[in-house]
């Protein structure tokens, strides 16, 4: 099973509804281009799964969990419905495994990229700020990159059920004891660093600096200058 998972950095903690609006189109463009990759992978690799259950669509209510996405906005982390899978009817379950948990967060920077390049086209027709139209199609659009770099980096953190786990802790199967101790108690780790971060207002999490490292630096490839 895999599912796509968000924390919000702290830059976007404090939030009032207008800004919610703002970052709410790439939250669900990311959350549902994620899980979208997760099951059309699981479907090319020989898995009908997700495809019976309807998941192998860009349609966001096919994806989005409805707590998960409360969560996110009133708490700052959040999650979409995990992508099912049957290894058995995997072609090559060891490799295809990876494949899929990959595809989410791959499928995410390549996203960030694609909407980086947009923005960047977009700037050079209509100066970013301009009119009070364009900053708010500007904001829209930050959010939106800086949010699915955040998908694509949250995600390889190897602790369960974030997508990294599925690629550190595979090789461990053959181990059920030791697969579902680290399992367990990586799924509580990642939550209390969750909830900690949330109560504290602490980064416990502190990705920040390499999602504003690849948004800026990629923005600044097409064009765009961020200070």
């Amino acid at each position: 099973m895999i599912s796509s998972n968000l924390l919000i950095s702290d830059r976007m903690e404090s939030f009032d509804f207008a800004r919610i609006l703002k970052f709410l189109p790439g939250i669900i463009l990311g959350l549902t281009v994620h899980e979208f990759c997760h099951a059309l992978v699981a479907h090319m690799c020989g898995d009908s799964t997700s495809k019976n259950q309807g998941r192998v669509t860009l349609n966001p209510l096919k994806h989005i969990d409805p707590l998960g996405f409360i969560m996110l906005i009133v708490a700052g982390f959040g999650w979409a419905k995990p992508v099912q899978f049957d290894e058995q009817n995997l072609r090559n379950p060891k490799a295809d495994v990876i494949k899929i948990a990959l595809a989410g967060p791959l499928s995410n920077a390549v996203l960030a990229m694609i909407l980086s390049v947009l923005f960047s086209i977009l700037s050079s027709l209509v100066p970013p700020y301009q009119s009070s139209l364009m900053q708010v199609v500007t904001e829209v659009f930050l959010y939106a990159i800086y949010i699915n770099w955040g998908l694509f980096i949250f995600n390889l953190i190897p602790l369960p059920p974030l997508d990294g786990s599925h690629l550190l802790f595979y090789q461990l199967r053959r181990y059920p004891a030791l697969y579902e101790g680290l399992y367990k108690y990586g799924s509580m780790l990642l939550f209390g660093l969750l909830i900690a971060t949330t109560l504290t207002k602490i980064n416990f999490l502190p990705i920040w600096p390499m999602i504003r490292f690849l948004g800026d630096g990629f923005l600044s490839l097409v064009g765009i200058g961020r200070g």
